[in-house]
């Protein structure tokens, strides 16, 4: 009688490899932001973990560094076992998006404020500040990306990763802010079908 092999770690997938989108770029920059949101760890420390999907299991392996900051447990996901290869412009996007909301933090949530105003800011849940600050840097940082392509997609996220009234909520902040940016002139399109 055959044995039965033991159940592996992690599951292998019947798919070698995703190829990369925008939108699940997006996404990772999402849970980059969202991992490196409290300041203890620097984003570019969390970017390979989540991004490129790099992880050290190795227990004799020092712990110091940045080499390992998930346990084997924390890493399982449904899609762990298959990797994601990217374009260089999908990476390209996520760097520059992670680091635009990063210095441009307080002049987004300046907005996100103004437009809040009947909301405790500290009671807004923390991932739907982090998909306006997103929302923002594309608006304003990404002139390749429509405005509707960016509102639409912060509203996905929302419905997947926060709250079920987190994406009727962004988009009444965003819509807001739409406005207020464009009175401003500080959304600037270009490209086909872009320019408004």
């Amino acid at each position: 009688m055959a044995k039965t092999p033991p159940p592996e770690q992690f599951p292998t997938s019947r798919q070698r490899s995703v190829k990369g989108t925008r939108h699940l770029a997006r996404e990772k920059a999402l849970q980059i932001l969202a991992a490196t949101e409290d300041g203890e760890t620097s984003w570019d420390v969390v970017f390979p973990h989540i991004f490129n999907r790099q992880f050290t299991f190795d227990p004799d392996e020092p712990t110091s560094g940045s080499s390992r900051i998930l346990k084997p447990d924390e890493v399982f996901e449904l899609e762990a076992d298959v990797p994601i290869q990217w374009s260089q412009e999908d990476v390209d996007y996520a760097v520059h998006v992670i680091r635009t909301v990063r210095d441009k933090k307080d002049h987004s949530q300046a907005m996100i404020d103004r437009h809040a105003n009947n909301w405790d800011i500290e009671r807004i849940a923390m991932i739907d500040r982090i998909l306006m600050h997103l929302a923002i840097t594309e608006l304003t940082a990404c002139p390749d990306i429509p405005v509707k392509v960016t509102i639409n997609e912060v509203i996905e996220l929302a419905k997947q990763y926060s709250t079920d009234k987190s994406g009727t909520f962004i988009n009444g902040i965003l819509d807001a802010i739409v406005a207020e940016l464009r009175e401003k002139n500080e959304i600037h399109k270009t490209g086909r079908g872009l320019v408004e």
